[in-house]
């Protein structure tokens, strides 16, 4: 599924009209999911943010690493995830691509540096956007208000794919806003997180609290402006 924030405060800093105007390219990722053993929702949500922040802070990606300066490209342009499901052979063949995979609970993840809309490897591009449909078997267990919690909006309906590049926009608004010592704290912990549905009461606070808000750009399944995800970050409070 593709989904792109609306234009927010960056490393970069573009204006939303240049944004618009840049070559455009996607950030892929992709999710195992066995037949016989898919992963929890929350698993596949969270690991699929760590996933990002992973690509974010490796050193491929910054200075004059290998992936930075597409890196670059794509954080100047719209901020486009593409989050797709693979099994068995599939996945093997997307794990032979240059890309990080990122392991939760039971979740696998794999991200990889971004391509042109128009350019993607054919083993990516031959696999399926739909079927991420995902559940928790159980409950979510309550938050770690210590760490940061990706927050999502408790009256919108997303599958699981659009849910998880959501997460992935939350985490990274919340990496861009973050000091340099702050996001370097946060990468040598290991990126921790949860992902959780905020009550609704909560959810009217968070999206006036001054914290990363996302908002979609309407590409799938729900309005545009609609807001997705607010980043709650204990640096940023």
């Amino acid at each position: 599924m593709t989904h792109d924030p609306a234009p927010a405060a960056g490393p970069f800093r573009p204006e939303p009209g240049a944004r618009d105007s840049a070559p455009q390219f996607v950030l892929p990722l992709v999710v195992r999911i066995e037949r016989d053993a898919p992963p929890p929702r929350t698993d596949a949500l969270e690991t699929a943010a760590r996933a990002v922040l992973v690509m974010l802070g490796d050193e491929r990606s910054l200075g004059d690493g290998e992936w930075a300066q597409t890196m670059r490209a794509w954080q100047d342009a719209r901020i486009r995830k593409v989050v797709r499901r693979a099994r068995g052979a599939e996945w093997r063949r997307a794990e032979a691509l240059p890309g990080i995979t990122v392991t939760g609970k039971s979740a696998e993840v794999r991200v990889f540096p971004p391509v042109p809309l128009d350019g993607w490897p054919k083993d990516l591009a031959r696999l399926q956007v739909s079927g991420t449909d995902l559940d928790d078997p159980e409950p979510p267990a309550e938050a770690d208000g210590t760490a940061p919690v990706l927050w999502m909006n408790p009256d919108l309906d997303m599958s699981a794919g659009k849910a998880m590049a959501q997460a992935g926009h939350g985490a990274q608004l919340a990496w861009w806003e973050l000091a340099e010592e702050e996001r370097v704290a946060w990468r040598d912990a290991g990126f921790p997180l949860s992902v959780r549905t905020a009550q609704a009461g909560r959810w009217a606070e968070l999206t006036t609290s001054g914290l990363p808000l996302v908002r979609d750009a309407g590409f799938t399944e729900i309005a545009a402006g609609s807001c997705t995800v607010v980043a709650d970050h204990p640096a940023l409070r």
